[in-house]
């Protein structure tokens, strides 16, 4: 560890920064796309003045720095400066040594290209800790001071961004797969954020659910949580069970159930990141190993 960072962490975010740098260059620059946030502005005084983007991230972004670095903390404005010094490094070196992508004839395969790199870049930066700086810190600061979420404030300026940048710009064509390459974006960063690996979780409440438990822990070596639950109509208590398995595994659990109880309910719900014994972790508590 170097200041209380991790190596791991610092050679994922500078990966992710050369993603997101990849991304700009080749798709959303050479096909005269914009983006939102500081990145967009970026983008917009390249496109109207010709002005270096790697040169403009940093310009834009070092004031923030000073403003931000209370807020952020140690860690996180160490590892929100490494992504943003490595965005403009690789954003240089992407432009000097460019490899042309001939997709002006299919602005939809553009915008769908951009729209995952940047998405993976920023997914991987945002899950390591980092980030680009940006509207990011804008954010914090307005929530801190104003009481608005960061989720408004980041949107706000999104759209101020995308529709200077239409006005200035874009053409009506281009501003439409610029919102696709950017809801695009969005939704690869949850998904890098929430994780790929995909699970299920059931609540099940029956009257038979001590059963049930034994039977799932017994046929399908699962976990099971036994909580107190008492019915709003009823005011009776009864145990309420919780069970986590891999997404391919729930048609089983459900037999499982209705096996002991045709008549159980059954609430099942979607899992994105599944930590602990059995999915990351073996019986031995050591790490499973799923490359």
């Amino acid at each position: 560890m170097v200041f209380g960072l991790k190596i791991k962490n610092i050679f994922f975010i500078l990966l992710g920064a050369a993603i997101f740098a990849f991304g700009l260059v080749h798709f959303n620059m050479q096909n005269n796309l914009a983006e939102g946030g500081f990145t967009g502005i970026t983008l917009l005084l390249y496109f109207l003045f010709e002005i270096d983007p790697s040169i403009t991230n940093l310009v834009l972004n070092i004031p923030l720095f000073f403003l931000g670095w209370k807020l952020l903390g140690r860690q996180s404005f160490l590892y929100t400066i490494i992504g943003t010094v490595g965005l403009s490094l690789f954003l240089w070196i992407f432009q000097r040594y460019a490899i042309h992508m001939p997709l002006k004839h299919d602005l939809t395969l553009a915008a769908l290209f951009a729209g995952v790199f940047v998405g993976i870049g920023l997914g991987i930066i945002f899950r390591y800790g980092g980030t680009t700086g940006g509207v990011d810190i804008i954010a914090r600061l307005v929530y801190k001071y104003k009481g608005i979420s960061m989720g408004k404030t980041m949107f706000a300026f999104d759209a101020v961004v995308i529709t200077l940048s239409l006005l200035l710009y874009l053409s009506y064509r281009e501003a439409m797969y610029t919102l696709v390459a950017v809801f695009v974006a969005a939704r690869v960063i949850d998904f890098m954020q929430e994780g790929g690996y995909a699970a299920k979780g059931a609540t099940i409440i029956s009257e038979k659910s001590e059963e049930i438990a034994n039977k799932i822990l017994t046929e399908m070596e699962r976990g099971v949580t036994v909580l107190k639950g008492r019915g709003s109509y009823t005011k009776r208590e009864r145990d309420v069970l919780y069970c986590v398995v891999a997404k391919n595994e729930l048609p089983r659990l459900k037999n499982v159930i209705i096996s002991v109880d045709p008549h159980a309910f059954v609430a099942v719900t979607d899992v994105h990141d599944v930590l602990g014994e059995g999915f990351t972790l073996d019986e031995n508590k050591q790490p499973i190993d799923r490359s």
